[in-house]
């Protein structure tokens, strides 16, 4: 017994080489890394993993790092790009590698890896948007173990044994993967004598091997996602409150998704996109009707319930009081106020007949132990009762939704939702999490938004440094609980996780602001060059002449209100040196009825003169200085020397465009791949606006689809975007719920459209005047057929498709007013789902459209899926 147990022993420490070989190019100072799940990869410390060495080989740059591991070793592993301290710079997207070494491998053996860099791209088919909808198999494939498929042994000393490895998730049935090549054994690129693997190979692979007289080899051979035409799909996106239907009382309702779920199928769409969902009820009126300020990033907005759906047993006065609501709230428009009050009023009469029913089923105990509701209240509270219909409300509303969410699944369409990028400041997440944000500024849109509108949207900023210490636990939880009913996401404002626009908390307009995290102009720099008086530069630069001509005869009573004279200029007096304390004192005086004009001028001119600096001076650090967004177009700028203006502008355009992009790189490849890991929904970004130059490629690096609209051009050349040229990894559309829809932009310019018809369509002629559903027709088919992944086009874009859907005045359809921080977010689509669901013609339309470009379209039935198949070979076969 004793000698079978020294020979066990001994037989356990036999090992084999293990062999780490991947190409990737890095830059001076940068060295690649595999840390893994076992002691000697660095159980995931990246300090302690393994370094690669590199070596050039012909044209590539290989990463080669050789260990000792045991027989019977396997472990889950990751490449990472690391500084010469060891820090990591960025790692393979995706899921982790699995390793198991092989049972035929004994000791001398070598098992060679020999990998590719996993980009976030490579990931995308694994998102449940596309593994659990799009190519949702009701049936498994019999898969076998990879020993199974080789040898059991190696034949002889010095021969090499090839693992095969490739990822194919969007693989039919019925169809087999073969790997072809020059040599015999792979069949002399003949593919009926080839190697069958599980999956259809790509391009093709070269494979060259030098075997040893004295070891023998094994080698996995993985070569990524396989390389065929992209899958490219179609969707449709409409605000909840917009959907109409014959049941919903005043709003679209959660319920009203399984009809336009049914429309899009039959339509030919394969996703649905939505504006935010979570409840919004911070000011009790119309105010809260703005999707993007949420109460709670977890709780589900009360507008959207079906009260006919919280009981099978309604009593008669409340389906009575159900019947007068639905007629009375049908409008144009949305009430927001009377919707939200009558369903509230409603719910609360059927939440006192059944509570005890409800609160004591075991599925509302289920959703009250996943969302831990006990945290906040207890049963002795005194307001358990107030507090237990919220609870309530918030359970039906799930249930809604989540039937809603598997409808789609099951029918083949992803449901999108949308990732605000801010939240309210009196929101429940400041209050329970006051750490994670920085409650004494406030943020909005980008600078080139404000140079514009002038309006701050008054977001607390994050405090990504706080978050980070439970690795952005708070984020994790909201995209865990969002990916319980949706399979995609839209990143509002994507460049907030590269950087945020931030502002004081006592402005009230954006453009006094400067980016957070940003590297600031030092004292000590400016005075290098020449830059001295930064009294002058970073004070509100008032002239006698500026009130002259701003107040005219009235100046004086302005001046003595508001200013008091220093040396040639003037100063806003203490009590009025901030936008908020402007505002209050023109009020006062308004009300005294002291001001000579309008309050609403009198404050516009006075907050133009307070922001007529060139420099804001850091109020956390006396000697650190931003450039004032847009200087050149102030006074204050125009009045300085020529060797002062030169300078100045050459650090501002420093600052904006070149300065930051290591930095904000840094923050978003630290930040978004914490949401990104934290469910496997597809993400999308919302990459609009003044772009960095960093953003683009981390996007794409972490394969992030970015956002295409044809009037907003990423290329700053262009006018209008060219679908035709837009990239794989984007979303293209003709217009979005943040501008005006395709119909009103076609009548709001004529001058711009007649540009338009004349460079996008390639036509001379004189454009019409409206945009009639042949040009519709022609736009949209140009989105469809683009390269980009997915092209989602708003409902009201799509409807213009047809005349009859064209009576109401295009400006009604518009979603937001961006230039508005009140606008009221009320439009309701003038059809109901029901009516588009039995209107063939449209669907007809649009299903052609989307089966002539090629992409890919939900399976409705057998004889139509072959004749679509058809359509689309055609197709592809003409382009």
């Amino acid at each position: 017994m004793a000698s079978q147990g020294l020979f066990s022993a001994a037989k356990s420490m036999k090992s084999v080489k293990l062999k780490f070989r991947i190409p990737y190019y890095t830059e001076w100072g940068q060295s690649l890394l595999v840390c893994g799940s076992e002691p000697t990869l660095g159980s995931w410390n990246v300090k302690k993993g393994l370094l690669l060495s590199p070596v050039h080989q012909d044209d590539q740059l290989i990463w080669t790092a050789t260990i000792s591991v045991p027989c019977q070793f396997s472990c889950g592993y990751r490449y990472y790009v690391v500084d010469d301290a060891k820090n990591v710079l960025r790692w393979e997207m995706g899921n982790e590698r699995r390793l198991s070494i092989p049972h035929l491998l004994s000791e001398g053996h070598t098992l060679e890896l020999r990998d590719l860099w996993q980009t976030g791209a490579d990931a995308l088919l694994f998102r449940s948007a596309f593994k659990d909808v799009i190519f949702c198999k009701n049936s498994t494939f019999n898969i076998d173990r990879p020993e199974a498929i080789l040898h059991d042994e190696l034949v002889q000393q010095g021969s090499i044994l090839v693992l095969f490895k490739i990822c194919c998730p969007n693989v039919q049935e019925g169809t087999s993967v073969y790997v072809i090549g020059s040599s015999t054994k792979l069949g002399n690129w003949k593919v009926q004598d080839g190697l069958k693997l599980h999956y259809t190979v790509g391009s093709t692979r070269e494979l060259s091997v030098n075997s040893s007289k004295s070891q023998s080899q094994y080698i996995f051979l993985s070569d990524g996602m396989l390389r065929e035409m992209p899958w490219r799909g179609c969707g449709v996106s409409v605000a909840m409150f917009s959907v109409r239907s014959e049941d919903d009382i005043g709003v679209g309702e959660f319920l009203d998704l399984k009809l336009l779920v049914d429309w899009a199928v039959e339509s030919g769409f394969h996703l649905v996109q939505l504006l935010p969902i979570n409840d919004t009820s911070v000011h009790r009126m119309w105010w809260d009707s703005y999707p993007y300020s949420s109460l709670s990033v977890f709780a589900l907005h009360p507008l959207y319930l079906r009260v006919q759906a919280l009981s099978k047993n309604l009593p008669e006065d409340v389906k009575s009081e159900i019947r007068n609501a639905k007629e009375r709230l049908d409008g144009k428009d949305v009430d927001y106020e009377a919707t939200m009050a009558t369903k509230l009023s409603i719910a609360k009469k059927v939440f006192m007949q059944e509570k005890d029913l409800i609160l004591n089923s075991s599925s509302f105990h289920k959703f009250f132990s996943e969302n831990e509701l006990e945290k906040l209240v207890s049963k002795d509270a005194l307001h358990y009762d107030t507090i237990c219909f919220h609870y309530y409300i918030q359970f039906h509303l799930h249930l809604q939704l989540s039937e809603a969410a598997e409808y789609a699944r099951a029918k083949g369409v992803v449901l999108k939702g949308d990732l605000p990028i801010g939240v309210d400041r009196n929101s429940v997440d400041t209050w329970v999490y006051p750490t994670l944000f920085r409650m004494n500024t406030s943020t909005g849109a980008p600078p080139d938004y404000f140079a514009k509108n002038g309006q701050n949207w008054g977001f607390p900023t994050y405090n990504w440094e706080e978050m980070s210490k439970d690795n952005y636990g708070w984020w994790r939880a909201r995209l865990t609980q969002m990916g319980k009913y949706f399979t995609a996401y839209r990143i509002d404002h994507i460049l907030g996780f590269f950087r945020i626009w931030e502002l004081p908390d006592h402005a009230m307009t954006g453009l006094i602001g400067k980016f957070r995290p940003s590297i600031p102009l030092s004292q000590e720099e400016l005075e290098r060059e020449g830059i001295w008086d930064f009294d002058r530069l970073t004070r509100p630069y008032v002239r006698k002449e500026f009130l002259q001509e701003n107040f005219g005869d009235s100046w004086i009573l302005i001046a003595a209100n508001f200013f008091k004279e220093y040396l040639d200029r003037y100063e806003f007096k203490e009590e009025c040196n901030t936008e908020k304390k402007i505002a209050a004192k023109v009020h006062s005086c308004a009300e005294k009825s002291l001001l000579p004009e309008s309050e609403d001028k009198i404050r516009c001119d006075l907050f133009d003169l307070l922001k007529n600096i060139v420099l804001i001076r850091d109020p956390e650090h006396d000697k650190s200085f931003y450039p004032r967004f847009n200087l050149e177009d102030t006074s204050s700028f125009r009045d300085l020397d020529d060797h002062s203006k030169n300078v100045l502008k050459r650090l501002y355009y420093d600052y904006y465009f070149h300065r930051q992009d290591k930095l904000w790189r840094q923050n978003a490849l630290k930040t978004l791949p914490a949401l990104l890991n934290s469910s496997d929904m597809l993400a999308c970004g919302e990459d609009l606006g003044l772009i960095p130059a960093c953003v683009h490629p981390v996007m794409q690096e972490l394969g992030l689809i970015g956002l295409r609209i044809q009037r907003m051009p990423s290329e700053p050349d262009l006018e209008f975007g060219i679908p035709s040229q837009y990239s794989y990894m984007t979303v293209c559309a003709p217009s979005c719920h943040d501008c005006s829809t395709l119909r009103a932009w076609w009548e709001e310019d004529e001058e711009r459209r007649h540009r338009f018809f004349k460079s996008v369509i390639g036509s001379d002629d004189l454009p019409p005047s409206q945009c009639v559903p042949e040009l519709a027709h022609l736009i949209i088919r140009q989105h469809i057929e683009s390269p980009s992944m997915w092209a989602i086009f708003p409902l009201q874009d799509l409807l213009a498709l047809k005349e009859e859907y064209m009576t109401r005045p295009a400006t009604e359809e518009t979603i937001n007013d961006p230039t508005n921080p009140k606008h009221y977010w009320r439009y309701r689509v003038h059809v109901t789902m029901e009516s588009l669901i039995k209107d063939k013609e449209l669907k007809t339309t649009i299903k052609d459209l989307i089966q002539g470009s090629g992409r890919s379209y939900p399976h409705i039935g057998e004889a139509e899926r072959q004749l679509s198949q058809e359509t689309a070979a055609l197709a592809l076969g003409k382009q």
